[in-house]
Protein backbone atom coordinates (compact mmCIF):
# COMPACT_ATOMS: atom_id res chain seq x y z
CA UNK A 1 0.00 0.00 0.00
CA UNK A 2 2.78 2.43 0.91
CA UNK A 3 4.99 1.15 -1.96
CA UNK A 4 7.98 0.52 0.31
CA UNK A 5 8.31 -3.23 -0.07
CA UNK A 6 10.79 -4.85 -2.44
CA UNK A 7 8.29 -7.60 -3.23
CA UNK A 8 5.76 -5.91 -5.48
CA UNK A 9 2.64 -7.45 -6.95
CA UNK A 10 1.90 -4.85 -9.61
CA UNK A 11 3.40 -7.04 -12.28
CA UNK A 12 1.58 -10.12 -11.10
CA UNK A 13 -2.02 -8.72 -11.09
CA UNK A 14 -3.95 -7.51 -14.11
CA UNK A 15 -6.52 -4.80 -13.18
CA UNK A 16 -8.53 -5.56 -16.29
CA UNK A 17 -9.40 -8.96 -14.89
CA UNK A 18 -11.23 -7.45 -11.88
CA UNK A 19 -14.46 -5.40 -12.11
CA UNK A 20 -13.86 -3.48 -8.92
CA UNK A 21 -10.46 -2.37 -10.14
CA UNK A 22 -12.02 -1.13 -13.34
CA UNK A 23 -14.56 0.91 -11.40
CA UNK A 24 -11.92 2.44 -9.14
CA UNK A 25 -9.69 3.42 -11.98
CA UNK A 26 -12.52 5.02 -13.95
CA UNK A 27 -13.56 8.73 -13.29
CA UNK A 28 -17.33 8.17 -13.17
CA UNK A 29 -17.71 7.98 -9.29
CA UNK A 30 -15.87 11.25 -8.88
CA UNK A 31 -18.13 12.99 -11.33
CA UNK A 32 -21.24 11.74 -9.51
CA UNK A 33 -19.90 12.92 -6.16
CA UNK A 34 -19.15 16.33 -7.54
CA UNK A 35 -22.61 16.58 -9.00
CA UNK A 36 -24.20 15.57 -5.69
CA UNK A 37 -22.02 18.01 -3.80
CA UNK A 38 -22.97 20.81 -6.16
CA UNK A 39 -26.66 19.99 -5.93
CA UNK A 40 -26.46 19.89 -2.15
CA UNK A 41 -24.64 23.21 -2.10
CA UNK A 42 -27.26 24.82 -4.31
CA UNK A 43 -30.03 23.38 -2.17
CA UNK A 44 -28.35 24.61 1.00
CA UNK A 45 -27.92 28.03 -0.53
CA UNK A 46 -31.57 28.10 -1.48
CA UNK A 47 -32.62 27.02 2.01
CA UNK A 48 -30.60 29.89 3.44
CA UNK A 49 -33.07 32.32 1.82
CA UNK A 50 -36.19 30.59 3.14
CA UNK A 51 -38.21 32.52 5.79
CA UNK A 52 -37.65 31.58 9.40
CA UNK A 53 -39.76 32.61 12.38
CA UNK A 54 -37.64 33.59 15.35
CA UNK A 55 -38.89 32.05 18.57
CA UNK A 56 -38.19 31.49 22.24
CA UNK A 57 -38.60 28.00 23.64
CA UNK A 58 -39.75 27.61 27.22
CA UNK A 59 -41.07 24.81 29.35
CA UNK A 60 -44.30 25.21 31.28
CA UNK A 61 -47.29 23.47 32.75
CA UNK A 62 -51.04 23.61 32.45
CA UNK A 63 -52.90 25.64 35.07
CA UNK A 64 -56.19 27.56 35.23
CA UNK A 65 -57.02 31.06 34.10
CA UNK A 66 -58.78 32.14 37.31
CA UNK A 67 -57.53 31.68 40.85
CA UNK A 68 -60.77 30.16 42.14
CA UNK A 69 -60.59 27.43 39.46
CA UNK A 70 -57.30 25.93 40.59
CA UNK A 71 -56.96 22.82 42.78
CA UNK A 72 -57.29 23.70 46.43
CA UNK A 73 -57.19 22.10 49.83
CA UNK A 74 -60.05 22.27 52.31
CA UNK A 75 -58.86 23.13 55.83
CA UNK A 76 -60.38 22.70 59.24
CA UNK A 77 -61.25 26.04 60.79
CA UNK A 78 -61.36 24.61 64.33
CA UNK A 79 -59.49 21.88 66.15
CA UNK A 80 -61.48 18.72 66.45
CA UNK A 81 -61.74 14.97 66.20
CA UNK A 82 -62.78 13.20 62.98
CA UNK A 83 -66.09 11.50 63.68
CA UNK A 84 -67.65 10.63 60.30
CA UNK A 85 -66.60 10.72 56.64
CA UNK A 86 -69.30 11.36 54.02
CA UNK A 87 -67.16 11.22 50.84
CA UNK A 88 -64.36 9.21 49.33
CA UNK A 89 -61.65 10.03 46.83
CA UNK A 90 -63.00 10.63 43.34
CA UNK A 91 -66.51 11.66 44.49
CA UNK A 92 -68.21 14.63 42.88
CA UNK A 93 -69.56 17.18 45.37
CA UNK A 94 -71.79 20.21 45.01
CA UNK A 95 -71.32 23.48 46.82
CA UNK A 96 -72.24 23.02 50.48
CA UNK A 97 -72.12 19.19 50.48
CA UNK A 98 -70.87 17.72 53.76
CA UNK A 99 -67.42 16.15 53.54
CA UNK A 100 -66.86 15.08 57.15
CA UNK A 101 -68.10 15.70 60.69
CA UNK A 102 -65.90 16.79 63.60
CA UNK A 103 -66.45 16.63 67.34
CA UNK A 104 -65.08 18.98 69.99
CA UNK A 105 -61.76 18.38 71.76
CA UNK A 106 -61.46 21.59 73.82
CA UNK A 107 -62.89 21.52 77.34
CA UNK A 108 -64.21 25.08 76.95
CA UNK A 109 -66.90 23.78 74.59
CA UNK A 110 -67.72 20.37 76.07
CA UNK A 111 -71.01 21.52 77.63
CA UNK A 112 -73.87 20.31 75.39
CA UNK A 113 -76.10 23.11 76.80
CA UNK A 114 -73.49 25.80 76.16
CA UNK A 115 -75.69 27.84 73.84
CA UNK A 116 -78.73 27.64 76.15
CA UNK A 117 -76.73 28.62 79.23
CA UNK A 118 -75.10 31.51 77.41
CA UNK A 119 -78.53 32.68 76.21
CA UNK A 120 -79.81 32.56 79.81
CA UNK A 121 -76.87 34.70 80.95
CA UNK A 122 -77.64 37.20 78.21
CA UNK A 123 -81.29 37.45 79.30
CA UNK A 124 -80.30 37.94 82.97
CA UNK A 125 -77.88 40.70 82.08
CA UNK A 126 -80.47 42.33 79.82
CA UNK A 127 -82.89 42.45 82.77
CA UNK A 128 -80.12 43.97 84.87
CA UNK A 129 -79.65 46.62 82.19
CA UNK A 130 -83.40 47.34 82.32
CA UNK A 131 -83.24 47.75 86.11
CA UNK A 132 -80.37 50.19 85.85
CA UNK A 133 -82.25 52.14 83.19
CA UNK A 134 -85.24 52.47 85.53
CA UNK A 135 -82.96 53.55 88.37
CA UNK A 136 -81.34 56.16 86.15
CA UNK A 137 -84.78 57.45 85.11
CA UNK A 138 -85.92 57.61 88.76
CA UNK A 139 -82.83 59.54 89.78
CA UNK A 140 -83.34 61.90 86.84
CA UNK A 141 -86.90 62.54 88.05
CA UNK A 142 -85.60 63.09 91.58
CA UNK A 143 -83.05 65.61 90.33
CA UNK A 144 -85.77 67.42 88.38
CA UNK A 145 -87.99 67.53 91.49
CA UNK A 146 -85.13 68.86 93.59
CA UNK A 147 -84.43 71.59 91.07
CA UNK A 148 -88.13 72.54 90.98
CA UNK A 149 -88.32 72.63 94.78
CA UNK A 150 -85.07 74.57 94.85
CA UNK A 151 -86.56 77.21 92.61
CA UNK A 152 -89.67 77.55 94.79
CA UNK A 153 -87.67 77.67 98.02
CA UNK A 154 -85.27 80.21 96.59
CA UNK A 155 -88.17 82.33 95.41
CA UNK A 156 -89.73 82.15 98.89
CA UNK A 157 -86.44 83.01 100.58
CA UNK A 158 -85.88 85.84 98.13
CA UNK A 159 -89.31 87.26 98.99
CA UNK A 160 -88.48 87.09 102.69
CA UNK A 161 -85.19 88.82 102.03
CA UNK A 162 -86.99 91.54 100.13
CA UNK A 163 -89.51 91.95 102.96
CA UNK A 164 -86.66 92.21 105.46
CA UNK A 165 -84.97 94.85 103.30
CA UNK A 166 -88.19 96.85 103.07
CA UNK A 167 -88.76 96.54 106.83
CA UNK A 168 -85.24 97.85 107.50
CA UNK A 169 -85.95 100.77 105.20
CA UNK A 170 -89.28 101.47 106.93
CA UNK A 171 -87.76 101.25 110.39
CA UNK A 172 -84.92 103.52 109.30
CA UNK A 173 -87.43 106.14 108.20
CA UNK A 174 -89.36 105.78 111.46
CA UNK A 175 -86.14 106.18 113.46
CA UNK A 176 -85.31 109.38 111.62
CA UNK A 177 -88.83 110.68 112.40
CA UNK A 178 -88.39 109.73 116.08
CA UNK A 179 -85.04 111.46 116.20
CA UNK A 180 -86.54 114.62 114.71
CA UNK A 181 -89.40 114.52 117.22
CA UNK A 182 -86.90 114.08 120.03
CA UNK A 183 -84.82 117.00 118.85
CA UNK A 184 -87.95 119.16 118.57
CA UNK A 185 -89.14 118.15 122.09
CA UNK A 186 -85.69 118.81 123.48
CA UNK A 187 -85.56 122.27 121.90
CA UNK A 188 -89.06 123.13 123.24
CA UNK A 189 -88.08 121.90 126.71
CA UNK A 190 -85.05 124.15 126.78
CA UNK A 191 -87.18 127.07 125.61
CA UNK A 192 -89.74 126.38 128.44
CA UNK A 193 -86.91 126.20 130.95
CA UNK A 194 -85.68 129.62 129.87
CA UNK A 195 -89.20 131.04 129.97
CA UNK A 196 -89.76 129.52 133.41
CA UNK A 197 -86.53 131.03 134.66
CA UNK A 198 -87.64 134.39 133.35
CA UNK A 199 -91.07 133.87 135.03
CA UNK A 200 -92.89 133.93 131.76
CA UNK A 201 -94.41 130.45 131.98
CA UNK A 202 -95.74 128.16 134.65
CA UNK A 203 -94.15 125.13 136.17
CA UNK A 204 -96.92 122.94 134.83
CA UNK A 205 -96.10 123.77 131.22
CA UNK A 206 -92.47 123.12 131.95
CA UNK A 207 -93.26 119.71 133.42
CA UNK A 208 -95.58 118.84 130.50
CA UNK A 209 -92.87 119.73 128.03
CA UNK A 210 -90.45 117.54 129.98
CA UNK A 211 -92.87 114.64 129.71
CA UNK A 212 -93.13 115.18 125.93
CA UNK A 213 -89.35 115.18 125.68
CA UNK A 214 -89.05 111.88 127.54
CA UNK A 215 -91.84 110.35 125.44
CA UNK A 216 -90.07 111.40 122.20
CA UNK A 217 -86.83 109.95 123.54
CA UNK A 218 -88.54 106.68 124.39
CA UNK A 219 -90.07 106.50 120.91
CA UNK A 220 -86.63 107.18 119.39
CA UNK A 221 -85.04 104.37 121.39
CA UNK A 222 -87.90 102.03 120.49
CA UNK A 223 -87.52 102.93 116.77
CA UNK A 224 -83.79 102.30 116.97
CA UNK A 225 -84.47 98.93 118.59
CA UNK A 226 -86.94 98.04 115.84
CA UNK A 227 -84.38 99.02 113.22
CA UNK A 228 -81.75 96.76 114.75
CA UNK A 229 -84.30 93.94 114.91
CA UNK A 230 -85.18 94.48 111.24
CA UNK A 231 -81.49 94.39 110.30
CA UNK A 232 -81.13 91.11 112.17
CA UNK A 233 -84.11 89.80 110.21
CA UNK A 234 -82.45 90.87 106.97
CA UNK A 235 -79.28 89.01 107.93
CA UNK A 236 -81.34 85.95 108.86
CA UNK A 237 -83.12 86.09 105.50
CA UNK A 238 -79.78 86.19 103.70
CA UNK A 239 -78.48 83.29 105.78
CA UNK A 240 -81.63 81.31 105.06
CA UNK A 241 -81.29 81.99 101.31
CA UNK A 242 -77.68 80.80 101.28
CA UNK A 243 -78.64 77.79 103.39
CA UNK A 244 -81.37 76.82 100.91
CA UNK A 245 -78.93 77.12 98.00
CA UNK A 246 -76.30 75.01 99.76
CA UNK A 247 -78.81 72.38 100.86
CA UNK A 248 -80.34 71.89 97.42
CA UNK A 249 -76.96 71.94 95.70
CA UNK A 250 -75.81 69.19 98.04
CA UNK A 251 -78.98 67.15 97.45
CA UNK A 252 -78.78 67.59 93.67
CA UNK A 253 -75.08 66.72 93.61
CA UNK A 254 -75.75 63.58 95.64
CA UNK A 255 -78.60 62.57 93.31
CA UNK A 256 -76.43 63.22 90.26
CA UNK A 257 -73.65 61.15 91.78
CA UNK A 258 -76.09 58.29 92.32
CA UNK A 259 -77.34 58.71 88.75
CA UNK A 260 -73.82 58.57 87.31
CA UNK A 261 -73.11 55.49 89.40
CA UNK A 262 -76.27 53.88 88.04
CA UNK A 263 -75.27 54.88 84.50
CA UNK A 264 -71.83 53.35 85.02
CA UNK A 265 -73.42 50.13 86.24
CA UNK A 266 -75.79 50.23 83.27
CA UNK A 267 -72.92 50.63 80.80
CA UNK A 268 -71.01 47.80 82.49
CA UNK A 269 -74.08 45.60 82.20
CA UNK A 270 -74.53 46.54 78.55
CA UNK A 271 -70.86 45.76 77.88
CA UNK A 272 -71.34 42.40 79.56
CA UNK A 273 -74.43 41.78 77.41
CA UNK A 274 -72.47 42.61 74.24
CA UNK A 275 -69.64 40.36 75.34
CA UNK A 276 -72.03 37.50 76.07
CA UNK A 277 -73.81 38.03 72.75
CA UNK A 278 -70.43 37.94 71.01
CA UNK A 279 -69.60 34.70 72.80
CA UNK A 280 -73.00 33.29 71.88
CA UNK A 281 -72.46 34.11 68.21
CA UNK A 282 -68.96 32.62 68.35
CA UNK A 283 -70.33 29.45 69.92
CA UNK A 284 -73.12 29.30 67.34
CA UNK A 285 -70.73 29.79 64.43
CA UNK A 286 -68.30 27.28 65.91
CA UNK A 287 -71.00 24.62 65.99
CA UNK A 288 -71.51 25.13 62.25
CA UNK A 289 -67.81 24.36 61.72
CA UNK A 290 -68.31 20.84 63.01
CA UNK A 291 -69.53 19.99 59.50
CA UNK A 292 -66.81 20.57 56.90
CA UNK A 293 -68.51 21.40 53.59
CA UNK A 294 -67.36 21.79 49.99
CA UNK A 295 -66.70 25.43 49.00
CA UNK A 296 -67.55 24.78 45.31
CA UNK A 297 -68.50 22.12 42.79
CA UNK A 298 -65.69 19.70 42.10
CA UNK A 299 -64.08 16.31 42.59
CA UNK A 300 -62.43 15.03 45.76
CA UNK A 301 -58.93 14.20 44.54
CA UNK A 302 -57.04 13.26 47.69
CA UNK A 303 -57.82 12.69 51.36
CA UNK A 304 -54.95 14.27 53.28
CA UNK A 305 -56.38 13.11 56.63
CA UNK A 306 -57.88 9.65 56.96
CA UNK A 307 -59.42 7.33 59.50
CA UNK A 308 -61.75 7.97 62.42
CA UNK A 309 -60.92 9.39 65.81
CA UNK A 310 -57.88 11.34 64.61
CA UNK A 311 -57.44 14.80 66.08
CA UNK A 312 -56.58 17.75 63.88
CA UNK A 313 -55.48 21.31 64.58
CA UNK A 314 -56.89 24.62 63.39
CA UNK A 315 -56.10 25.30 59.75
CA UNK A 316 -54.88 21.77 59.07
CA UNK A 317 -55.64 20.50 55.52
CA UNK A 318 -58.20 17.73 55.25
CA UNK A 319 -58.86 16.98 51.57
CA UNK A 320 -57.97 18.44 48.19
CA UNK A 321 -60.64 19.32 45.65
CA UNK A 322 -60.50 20.06 41.93
CA UNK A 323 -63.19 22.43 40.61
CA UNK A 324 -65.56 20.90 38.08
CA UNK A 325 -65.49 23.84 35.68
CA UNK A 326 -62.33 25.70 34.79
CA UNK A 327 -60.66 27.69 32.02
CA UNK A 328 -57.26 26.26 31.18
CA UNK A 329 -54.11 28.32 30.80
CA UNK A 330 -50.40 27.63 30.48
CA UNK A 331 -47.83 28.83 32.96
CA UNK A 332 -44.37 29.09 31.41
CA UNK A 333 -41.06 30.58 32.53
CA UNK A 334 -38.65 32.57 30.35
CA UNK A 335 -35.14 33.84 30.90
CA UNK A 336 -34.72 37.49 32.00
CA UNK A 337 -32.93 38.26 28.73
CA UNK A 338 -36.05 37.25 26.78
CA UNK A 339 -38.52 39.22 28.89
CA UNK A 340 -38.31 42.47 26.82
CA UNK A 341 -39.37 40.47 23.75
CA UNK A 342 -42.77 39.59 25.25
CA UNK A 343 -45.97 41.59 25.41
CA UNK A 344 -49.62 40.92 26.09
CA UNK A 345 -51.53 39.41 23.19
CA UNK A 346 -48.40 37.89 21.62
CA UNK A 347 -49.06 34.53 19.83
CA UNK A 348 -47.69 31.34 21.37
CA UNK A 349 -47.50 27.80 19.96
CA UNK A 350 -47.89 25.09 22.59
CA UNK A 351 -47.03 21.40 22.54
CA UNK A 352 -48.78 19.46 25.33
CA UNK A 353 -47.14 16.42 26.91
CA UNK A 354 -49.00 13.28 25.89
CA UNK A 355 -50.24 14.67 22.57
CA UNK A 356 -48.07 13.65 19.58
CA UNK A 357 -46.65 16.52 17.61
CA UNK A 358 -44.19 17.21 14.82
CA UNK A 359 -42.66 20.58 15.57
CA UNK A 360 -40.64 22.87 13.31
CA UNK A 361 -39.86 25.79 15.56
CA UNK A 362 -38.98 28.10 12.68
CA UNK A 363 -41.97 27.08 10.57
CA UNK A 364 -44.98 27.11 12.92
CA UNK A 365 -47.41 26.80 10.01
CA UNK A 366 -45.96 23.44 9.04
CA UNK A 367 -45.89 22.06 12.58
CA UNK A 368 -48.38 19.36 13.48
CA UNK A 369 -49.97 18.78 16.90
CA UNK A 370 -49.34 22.25 18.34
CA UNK A 371 -52.03 24.56 19.71
CA UNK A 372 -52.39 28.30 19.72
CA UNK A 373 -52.28 30.62 22.70
CA UNK A 374 -51.90 34.29 23.57
CA UNK A 375 -49.98 36.00 26.38
CA UNK A 376 -52.42 37.58 28.83
CA UNK A 377 -50.24 38.21 31.91
CA UNK A 378 -46.55 38.86 32.59
CA UNK A 379 -45.10 38.88 36.11
CA UNK A 380 -43.36 42.05 37.20
CA UNK A 381 -41.06 40.24 39.62
CA UNK A 382 -38.76 37.31 39.18
CA UNK A 383 -39.68 33.82 40.38
CA UNK A 384 -37.57 31.77 42.82
CA UNK A 385 -36.19 29.76 39.88
CA UNK A 386 -34.55 32.89 38.45
CA UNK A 387 -37.02 33.24 35.57
CA UNK A 388 -40.12 35.31 34.84
CA UNK A 389 -43.53 33.69 34.77
CA UNK A 390 -45.74 34.17 31.71
CA UNK A 391 -49.43 33.22 31.67
CA UNK A 392 -50.84 32.07 28.33
CA UNK A 393 -54.55 31.75 27.54
CA UNK A 394 -56.20 29.79 24.76
CA UNK A 395 -56.35 31.54 21.40
CA UNK A 396 -60.05 31.76 20.46
CA UNK A 397 -59.18 32.07 16.76
CA UNK A 398 -57.23 28.78 16.73
CA UNK A 399 -58.50 25.22 17.07
CA UNK A 400 -59.51 24.45 20.69
CA UNK A 401 -57.23 22.77 23.17
CA UNK A 402 -57.77 19.04 23.90
CA UNK A 403 -60.76 18.27 26.10
CA UNK A 404 -58.82 15.58 27.98
CA UNK A 405 -56.16 18.07 29.03
CA UNK A 406 -55.73 18.28 32.80
CA UNK A 407 -54.18 20.76 35.19
CA UNK A 408 -50.51 20.04 35.87
CA UNK A 409 -49.63 18.60 32.45
CA UNK A 410 -46.27 19.66 31.02
CA UNK A 411 -45.93 21.86 27.96
CA UNK A 412 -43.28 23.04 25.54
CA UNK A 413 -44.04 26.59 24.44
CA UNK A 414 -42.70 28.56 21.52
CA UNK A 415 -43.00 32.33 21.59
CA UNK A 416 -43.24 33.51 17.97
CA UNK A 417 -41.24 36.63 17.11
CA UNK A 418 -40.12 38.22 13.83
CA UNK A 419 -39.88 36.47 10.44
CA UNK A 420 -36.29 36.51 9.07
CA UNK A 421 -34.15 34.58 6.58
CA UNK A 422 -32.48 31.37 7.71
CA UNK A 423 -29.00 32.75 6.92
CA UNK A 424 -29.68 35.70 9.20
CA UNK A 425 -30.89 33.41 11.99
CA UNK A 426 -27.75 31.25 11.69
CA UNK A 427 -25.57 34.35 11.74
CA UNK A 428 -27.41 35.62 14.81
CA UNK A 429 -27.09 32.30 16.62
CA UNK A 430 -23.38 32.02 15.83
CA UNK A 431 -22.69 35.55 17.12
CA UNK A 432 -25.00 35.20 20.11
CA UNK A 433 -27.17 38.20 19.24
CA UNK A 434 -30.70 38.44 20.68
CA UNK A 435 -33.71 38.00 18.37
CA UNK A 436 -35.04 41.06 16.58
CA UNK A 437 -37.76 42.83 18.52
CA UNK A 438 -37.60 46.33 17.10
CA UNK A 439 -40.86 47.92 15.97
CA UNK A 440 -41.37 50.39 13.21
CA UNK A 441 -42.77 53.70 14.39
CA UNK A 442 -44.26 56.50 12.37
CA UNK A 443 -41.76 59.31 11.66
CA UNK A 444 -42.17 62.34 13.78
CA UNK A 445 -43.59 65.36 12.01
CA UNK A 446 -41.67 68.59 12.58
CA UNK A 447 -43.42 71.21 14.59
CA UNK A 448 -44.72 74.10 12.61
CA UNK A 449 -43.14 77.37 13.48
Amino acid sequence: MLNISHHRVNDQIRPQDYKSMKVLESREPGKVFLRLLGAFSLMSLGIMFLPWTQNINARGKVTTLKLDQRPQTIHSIIAGRIETWYVKEGDFVETGDTILYLTEIKDDYFDPQLLNRTQAQIQAKQQSVGSYEQKVAALANQIQALRTNQGLKLEQATNKLRQAQLKVTSDSIDLIAYQLNFQTAQTQFKRQEKLYADGLTSLTKLENQGLKQQKAQAEMISGENKLLSSRNGLINARVELNSIKAKFQDDIAKAQSNRYTALSDQYDAEATVNKLENQYQNYQVRTSFYYVTAPQRGFITQAIQSGLGETIKEGEPLVSIMPATYDLAVEMYVEPIDLPLLEKGQPIRIQFDGWPAIVFSGWPNTSYGTYGGKVFAIDNFISPNGKYRIMVAEDPNDHPWPEALRVGAGTNCMVLLKDVMIWYELWRQINGFPPDFYKLTAPETPLSK
